[in-house]
């Protein structure tokens, strides 16, 4: 196996499972088949049933057939129905099958009467959604929510709308309004979900997952999401429970074959995944999950062309996906393509923060093509990093560029971003700040925007401000990237117990979070707990394999700090196989060697350690 592949199957771990549907409908699921069975048998005794034509439409449209609604609406037009009550409905019927444009066609294309113009802005307002004019979908929501305000399942719609505009705290108050207004819509409980699942973490959204069921056992997409986080925390078998009773609802749907490959990659039977990812005949092809998943899939069997296809795709869309960008260096790398390598990396390895598999695998594909400058370099950045200290950061040269277009429009986030990293990058923190935290104030539901003015402040050493900022962004948002920042905030700010419990907070919300784990088992190492540390550390190598040479460089000292010393002698031998050049790892082998009585390789060990100089 080479250098890719030995790492290639932690890129698993970067496809997320939940997160890959919306939710279902906001009734049992079973009662409206019923219903529909009875409208049918009413409507074949009387077929001029005007009443039971319109309701067997809306009944389509719970279950989420749109062929059926617009046969159903076509059905009543027929039998003399007015026209200007049913155009919203005709209109629901085209936009649940696709057909956007044809349903926006069909609001405009004639007079709707008073009592249909919310549902008909309703429409409106989910086509705009969907085709991600967010401008025009706020106006249509809007006219809808003045003509229906207590419509539970306007607001589920109401709250996506505002999470796709990242207004999280918007989205919240808009699903709990949907809930107080009907307690059993299991849309918006299985809504809440996704949205605590983001906020709170994993285990905090199965209660409301389970509540979303307990309203409506066969809600497909609620179904589909707790399988995901089940996935997501590892609990497969739970997991496949859940997926199995999704499929008897919706036989045939891709997020399911989605599902069961993703699993099926994590079992390392990449056969079967591909072969489940086919059975998905392209629906989801464009999902990004979709598209990272099949990349792996198809390098592990030796795909590489395939493999880079799916990478590329993903970069088109998704530009600064670093893993879809070490995909395809790996892909390209075992395709023998070293200049396509370094080319997949160079917007990874340009940066102050690149991670070590990025730089040891530039640094071999630079010296594949005898560039051994450019390979020297990459390697040297790597044992810095093996060390733990800071790389240097290189300034924008178009800086002043940047700060004029950021004081012209100082609330566009696509000039004010770029203005205050560079002047974090000159030391002007103090005007970062500044810029942020105007973005922060218009934006405060936010969780971004929270974010951005913490690291404005943590760069300029304001440790309280950074606490603060993130602690609103963990509020709106509870993952890693809030998480993390407030944890290294507090630590920086001297509250080190207060690190330790968002670190360890963490960890039990989020269980499949590596950092949460890494962080977790550093603490235990300050505290001299060892077989804590050594539980942490060996959570994390089991899920990104012997490629992490500070890991095995951890876990070797704490078998070390146990009395173990042929553990740690086999760890930090990995460790120095992979990075044969980075001094620490030599003094430790060394000092192991030396324990082990062979003193002669561990002054061997010493005398290349201080040769090198680091």
């Amino acid at each position: 196996m080479g250098f890719g592949r030995v790492w290639i199957g932690a890129l698993l771990l970067a496809v997320p499972l939940a997160g890959c549907g919306d939710a279902g409908s906001d009734a049992p699921r079973a009662a409206f088949e019923e219903r529909r069975a009875e409208l049918q048998e009413a409507i074949a005794d009387n077929p001029q049933a005007m009443a039971e034509r319109v309701e067997l439409a809306r009944v389509a449209i719970k279950l989420g057939d749109g062929v059926g609604a617009e046969a159903a609406v076509n059905g009543a037009i027929s039998a003399g129905g007015n026209v200007a009550a049913l155009r919203p409905l005709l209109a629901r019927a085209f936009a649940m099958q696709g057909e956007g444009q044809r349903a926006l066609e069909t609001i405009d294309g004639g007079e709707i009467i008073p009592e249909m113009i919310g549902e008909a802005a309703w429409v409106a307002g989910d086509v705009h959604l969907s085709n991600g004019d967010l401008g025009a979908a706020r106006d249509a929501y809007d006219r809808a929510v003045r003509e229906l305000p207590r419509n539970s399942a306007l607001w589920v719609d109401v709250a996506r709308f505002r999470d796709a505009n990242a207004d999280t705290a918007g989205a919240r108050d808009a699903v709990d309004y949907a809930i107080e207004l009907d307690k059993a819509n299991s849309a918006a409980l299985a809504y809440k979900a996704n949205l605590i699942r983001i906020e709170e973490g994993l285990k905090a959204s199965l209660p409301w997952y389970d509540r979303a069921l307990a309203a409506d056992p066969d809600n497909a997409s609620a179904l589909i999401d707790q399988a995901a986080t089940l996935g997501d925390l590892g609990r497969y078998r739970d997991m496949l429970v859940a997926l199995r009773h999704a499929a008897t609802v919706m036989p045939g749907e891709p997020r399911i074959y989605y599902l069961q490959a993703m699993l099926a990659a994590r079992a390392d039977n990449y056969r079967l995944a591909r072969s489940l990812l086919q059975r998905t005949r392209g629906a989801i092809d464009g999902e990004p999950g979709f598209m990272l998943l099949s990349a792996v899939v198809e390098l592990e069997l030796g795909g590489e062309a395939v493999a880079a296809t799916w990478a590329d795709r993903l970069l088109v869309e998704q530009p600064y996906n670093f893993t879809a960008r070490r995909i395809l260096a790996a892909a390209n790398w075992a395709d023998g393509d070293a200049d396509g390598a370094i080319e997949a990396l160079l917007p990874i390895v340009d940066r102050p923060d690149a991670d070590s598999w990025s730089l040891l695998l530039a640094a071999r594909a630079a010296s594949e093509l005898d560039r051994r400058g450019e390979a020297a370099d990459y390697l040297a950045r790597a044992a810095i990093l093996t060390r733990g200290e800071a790389a240097p950061f290189a300034a924008n040269d178009d800086y002043g560029v940047l700060t004029q277009a950021a004081d012209a429009e100082p609330l566009n986030p696509g000039v004010a971003i770029p203005a205050i990293a560079g002047d974090i990058s000159r030391g002007n923190s103090d005007r970062a700040v500044a810029r942020a935290a105007r973005l922060r104030d218009a934006n405060r539901r936010v969780a971004d925007a929270h974010i951005l003015l913490g690291d404005a402040a943590l760069a300029g050493g304001r440790f309280d401000l950074a606490v603060q900022a993130y602690r609103a962004a963990r509020d709106l948002d509870a993952s890693e990237r809030s998480t993390l920042r407030l944890a290294n905030a507090l630590f920086r700010a001297g509250d080190a117990a207060g690190s330790g419990a968002a670190i360890l907070a963490l960890r039990d919300s989020q269980p499949s979070s590596i950092a949460a784990d890494r962080l977790a088992g550093h603490l235990a190492m300050d505290l001299a707990h060892w077989d804590e540390a050594i539980g942490h550390f060996e959570r994390v190598r089991a899920r990104i394999g012997d490629r992490d040479v500070v890991i095995l460089r951890d876990l070797a000292q704490a078998w070390a700090a146990k009395g173990d010393d042929v553990r740690a002698l086999a760890l930090i031998d990995r460790a120095y196989r992979l990075q044969p050049l980075n001094a620490g790892i030599m003094r430790m082998y060394a000092n192991l060697l030396a324990k082990r009585g062979n003193r002669q390789a561990a002054a061997d060990l010493r005398d290349k350690a201080a040769q090198i100089g680091r």
